[in-house]
């Protein structure tokens, strides 16, 4: 008999009253906005009511360097967050909204999978409550009045060659990487070179993420630079006086959207900036919510423990205010083996059969990313616990070699079946959790604001990354001098590299050594808040695989969804 689908899983589910799931949370009815029978907006009031109630245990769930197919992290947070009600104590969930480029790409949807999902998962996975649409109109309105602005006489003197703020759009388009704007006539507008990038990497997305009122989100929205001028001083869009009116049009967007899961543990879905590029966590004001809500908030942070994680640590909760008291490191045998350099994974392509073969001896030759990921947790002065996502095609002895490389490393492990099993596969991860949630922690950040902008990209650089140096570009050096000149010094680092190694060089398994992370330039977010150098050829605006998911997504003749995986 097959496994079923994740969408026939998810079809099936036995969803419970919204408002049911809501008052267990301490959420009063007229706390919600409903957008249907299943899916609600919560409004920002919630904070301040529930401040009295008591704070949960807050975990930060992160990775291993994955490969190009994931580990299940959003599945484990949902298998975990399920868990907790196995044990006796209860969870809520917060997690980002996913992308629609990547779902109709070659990822497909991010709402968990097997009998950990977030429900509805076609709700989820596709459009929600609208809040990506609000961040790309919020963008490219700041972009038609910079156009505009130009276009009228440049009274603020922006240097055509020194614009920062292109378009955005939440599809998988490679042809609008690079564009030219303004051809035709002169009343069509100046012009210029310029591009799209997806909508999870704009910088409204990471604002919505870390804003913490709808006022604060004005101020950073006003706080965006789009440019320089000649003279090499920043222009927001509170001087294009664009901030107002995307204030506006983000004004239902800011309010966390709340779901819940196959075994009806409350989800809080919000925001989806990059982890790559941006800092790829979900949003401040949903944590601010879903820490005064039950036992345990769980949490989720993009990719690796060297990208998502760090940025949690020194980004987000530098923004919030909040303290995690443990951090769960998603780890798979394929994933292990893959860094032992036996191997190569292609997405889209089945596994190596050589991959699937019993050894636990290669297991331990990749663990040097485990190990190094254990550590990155660990400067952080957070409790570590490693999670084995079980496969049907694991070996007992390899998920034996995990818990040995743990040990020998300081940290508890526990091996999880949620995708198959549900909350109770993942008991045993639970229990582990809750332990290590009750150790007096030593949380801190890895650099203090007060350093320089070198000495913070080098710190990530060498005790993250495990490199020996940095090096600058002209052009980055540059920029790095110009934003300390103007004020940008003390904001933190949110480093632009590829998700598939510790080191720059996506080719480079475990844990590199004796390399040089090549910072290429650097960028300013201002209203989000951080500085990010790019290292390495990086992407903004994924293009679409040979066989996109969207080949198979369609409707049926009950004008019911099919092909969403």
């Amino acid at each position: 008999m097959s496994f079923p689908s994740d969408l026939e899983i998810a079809k099936g589910a036995q969803l419970r009253p919204l408002g049911d799931i809501a008052a267990e949370m301490g959420l009063r009815e007229g706390l919600l906005e409903r957008y249907g029978d299943n899916v609600a907006k919560i409004k920002l009031e919630a904070i301040e009511e529930l401040a009295d109630r008591p704070r949960a245990r807050y975990v930060v769930v992160s990775a291993i360097t994955p490969t190009p197919l994931g580990e299940g992290k959003t599945t484990t947070t949902v298998g975990l967050g399920q868990a907790f009600r196995h044990i006796g104590k209860r969870a809520t969930i917060a997690i980002r909204q996913p992308s629609m480029g990547p779902t109709f790409g070659i990822k497909g949807g991010a709402a968990g999978g097997g009998y950990s999902q977030v429900v509805p998962m076609e709700t989820f996975n596709l459009h929600l409550t609208g809040d990506m649409h609000a961040v790309t109109a919020a963008h490219n309105m700041l972009a038609a009045m910079l156009d505009n602005h130009l276009h009228q006489g440049n009274a603020l003197g922006i240097d055509l060659h020194n614009i920062t703020w292109r378009r955005v759009l939440d599809v998988n388009d490679r042809a609008l990487r690079n564009i030219t704007i303004g051809l035709g006539s002169r009343d069509d507008g100046i012009p210029r070179q310029t591009g799209f990038d997806i909508t999870a990497a704009s910088e409204v997305m990471a604002v919505l993420a870390l804003s913490n009122s709808l006022q604060d989100l004005r101020q950073r929205l006003g706080r965006i630079v789009v440019g320089y001028t000649k003279q090499g001083e920043p222009v927001s869009a509170e001087d294009l006086k664009a901030a107002g009116a995307m204030t506006v049009i983000m004004r239902e967007a800011i309010k966390p959207n709340l779901l819940q899961t196959l075994e009806n543990t409350p989800a809080i879905v919000h925001a989806g900036p990059f982890g790559n590029i941006a800092h790829g966590n979900s949003s401040v004001v949903a944590d601010l919510i879903g820490i005064h809500t039950t036992d345990f908030l769980i949490t989720e942070a993009g990719f690796g423990a060297d990208i998502g994680a760090e940025k949690f640590f020194n980004i987000k909760c530098r923004a919030s205010g909040l303290r995690p008291d443990a951090a769960v490191l998603v780890t798979t045998v394929r994933a292990l083996k893959a860094h032992s350099g036996q191997h190569k994974i292609v997405a889209g392509r089945p596994l190596p059969e050589e991959l699937l073969a019993e050894n636990p001896d290669e297991v331990h030759l990749g663990a040097a990313n485990l190990e190094k990921q254990i550590e990155n947790l660990s400067l952080h002065g957070v409790s570590p616990v490693v999670a084995i996502n079980a496969f049907p095609t694991d070996h007992a002895s390899e998920h034996q070699a995990i818990a040995e490389i743990a040990t020998r490393c300081g940290a508890r492990s526990a091996v999880s079946n949620h995708f198959s099993q549900g909350g109770k596969g993942g008991a045993e991860l639970a229990e582990a959790v809750a332990e290590a949630a009750e150790e007096p922690t030593n949380f801190k950040f890895l650099y203090p604001d007060e350093a320089s902008l070198r000495e913070k990209i080098e710190t990530i650089a060498k005790k993250v990354y495990g490199a020996d140096d940095v090096k600058y570009e002209p052009a980055a050096s540059r920029q790095i001098d110009n934003y300390e000149r103007i004020g940008f010094g003390k904001l933190p680092i949110c480093v632009a590299k590829t998700h598939l190694s510790i080191s720059s060089d996506p080719k480079l398994r475990g844990a590199p050594r004796g390399w040089v992370l090549p910072v290429r330039e650097v960028r300013a977010s201002v209203g989000a808040g951080f500085i990010y150098p790019i290292c390495g050829e990086m992407r903004t605006m994924p293009g679409l695989p040979s066989h996109p998911a969207a080949e198979l997504i369609d409707i049926d003749e009950n004008g019911e969804i099919v092909g969403l995986s």
